[in-house]
């Protein structure tokens, strides 16, 4: 009997050590306490102003137009739609007054999750499975890692992209390999 006892040792301890292991990574890959965790951002549309003339004028004298700020012209937008998990929200492709370019997510709503980032790429936006996998299959650009999973948040576009290139936006899980939710963006 003894001996039976010693055998179950090593074994009992060898188990609970591939059982703690096992528990480890399951954490962290999936990150489950972030589904109880909701992170909402509300940021404002960022203001820009026209560049100021080059020439002054004397004082008292009117210089023409001043730095005002203009309003931003919206160059695409889309509805996001739902993937892996339940996405609703709207994308637009904002053009500040300095010529600079945000994309703006409006009234996002999805889950939270591990490695959330906000791709713009060249797939089509397809319904339901299908779409789920599509968009590191082509071009994206990585704007950065989700900034929350409620809310409206703001993401600059790089100087050199060609919008003419990407046609929809994706909240995208790296540590998966899958879309959460995406829009196809439509020229206005």
């Amino acid at each position: 009997m003894a001996r039976g006892r010693i055998l179950s040792r090593p074994v009992v301890l060898s188990v609970a050590v591939i059982v703690i292991a096992v528990v480890g990574v399951g954490l962290y890959l999936f990150q489950p306490w972030k589904l109880w965790r909701d992170e909402t951002v509300r940021e404002a549309l960022p203001a820009a102003t026209a560049p100021a003339p080059a020439t002054t004028a004397p004082p008292g004298a009117s210089s023409g137009p001043s730095a005002t700020p203009t309003a931003p012209q919206i160059i695409s937008t889309g509805q996001l739609i739902s993937h892996e998990h339940t996405t609703t929200g709207s994308a637009k492709i904002v053009r500040l007054a300095d010529g600079s370019r945000t994309l703006r997510l409006e009234n996002l709503d999805t889950s939270n999750g591990p490695d959330l980032h906000v791709w713009l790429t060249d797939a089509p936006v397809k319904e339901g499975k299908a779409g789920w996998e599509v968009f590191d299959d082509g071009k994206y650009v990585s704007l950065g890692k989700l900034k929350g999973n409620k809310g409206d948040q703001n993401y600059r576009l790089p100087t050199g992209a060609d919008l003419s290139q990407y046609t929809s936006v994706s909240i995208w899980c790296d540590r998966f390999n899958v879309s959460f939710g995406a829009a196809e963006l439509t020229k206005t």
